[in-house]
This record gives structure tokens, C-alpha cells and sequence, in this order.
């Protein structure tokens, strides 16, 4: 098996995303001997939320690389870009997701641009019809994403002009805990 080690600016968000990980798992292992809460915070709700975003990115960074095939859905065969961020929430969520973009969008809360976190849903017009395109963002203006044929899952910054000219907007899955249909 070869690892690539992702270039540059890539490897410092990736190496981001893993500390965020480790740091939550640290969190949650320090927590495992106190008492349950009797009640529930927002804090504590907000953080399972954080938790699970990172759980997203980590999840469809460990796709980087696998190739894209039209209607694909598993790694093993390739994956289009709903095919990618249907396996990812899969596995990460235990949810199953449409398995088009448009019907995707179609999902969650609409978020802002700027309001943008890690796993949300970052959607793109690249057939020239609304919402032809998705993947995940992971912060720092970046997201993950199955492209096209001929190319391989990876990372892209939001702000290149190509990007920005054709998003549509973003969506925030509500409740990870459920499946979403």
C-alpha cells in the first residue's frame, strides 16, 4: 500500500482535522469517569455536534485519493461526488442520503457562506443546471469532493475563481442522529 502525503497548505489542514480528532477523543476519554448529567446543555449538545463534524472530515479525508466513477458509491469501485458524501455520512453518521446532489440540497438547514463548519455541504453548478455538485467542506475555505472522470477525490479551496463563480450554497445536516430521508 503507498500513502501520499497531501502537498503543502493540504497536509496542515489534514494534520488540523487529526489534532481536532485526538483532542476530542481526549476530551471525551477525561469525561468517561464522571456522572452522567441529569440534564443536558447547550454546551454539551453544541460539542456532540463538534464531535461529529470532525468525524465527517476525517472520514471523507480518508477518501482522498480514490477515483471517480459515475454513479459510484463505494470506495472499492469509485465514487461521484453524491457517491462520496453518501458514504461519508454512512459511515461516519450511520444516515443515508438521497443519492443525487439536487435531491441532497434539498436536506438540512441552508447555511451562509461565511456561517460555513466542518461537514457542512458545500453545493455547485457544474453541468449549468443548480445544484449538480456537492461535497463536504472542512474548514479553513476548503472542501473535499469527488470531481469528474478522469480524477480522484480531493481537496479544494473555495476561493479559486472556478469554485466561487459556481456555488449555490450550503446545507447543515440537523439531526446526525437520525437517518435523513
Amino acid at each position: 500500500m503507498t500513502i501520499h502525503k497531501p502537498a503543502g497548505s493540504v497536509w496542515k489542514l489534514t494534520a488540523r482535522c487529526i489534532f481536532a480528532s485526538l483532542l476530542a477523543l481526549s476530551i471525551s476519554d477525561a469525561r468517561a469517569d464522571e456522572p452522567a448529567p441529569v440534564t443536558i446543555s447547550h454546551s454539551t449538545k453544541l460539542e456532540d455536534l463538534t464531535n461529529r463534524a470532525s468525524e465527517l472530515a476525517l472520514r471523507a479525508m480518508g477518501m482522498l485519493g480514490i477515483r471517480y466513477k459515475r454513479g459510484g458509491t463505494t470506495p472499492e469501485n469509485g465514487l461521484d461526488c453524491s457517491g462520496l458524501v453518501g458514504y461519508v455520512f454512512k459511515e461516519a453518521w450511520g444516515a443515508t442520503l438521497p443519492r443525487t446532489a439536487v435531491e441532497i440540497s434539498a436536506l438540512g438547514q441552508h447555511i451562509d457562506r461565511d456561517d460555513l463548519q466542518p461537514g457542512d455541504l458545500v453545493f455547485y453548478n457544474t453541468l449549468k443546471r443548480g445544484f449538480s455538485h456537492v461535497g463536504i467542506y472542512l474548514g479553513d475555505n476548503r472542501f473535499i469532493h469527488s470531481p469528474s472522470s478522469g480524477g480522484e477525490v480531493r481537496i479544494e479551496n473555495m476561493g479559486m475563481a472556478y469554485w466561487t463563480k459556481r456555488f449555490n450554497g450550503a446545507r447543515r445536516m440537523q439531526d446526525p442522529q437520525q437517518t435523513i430521508q
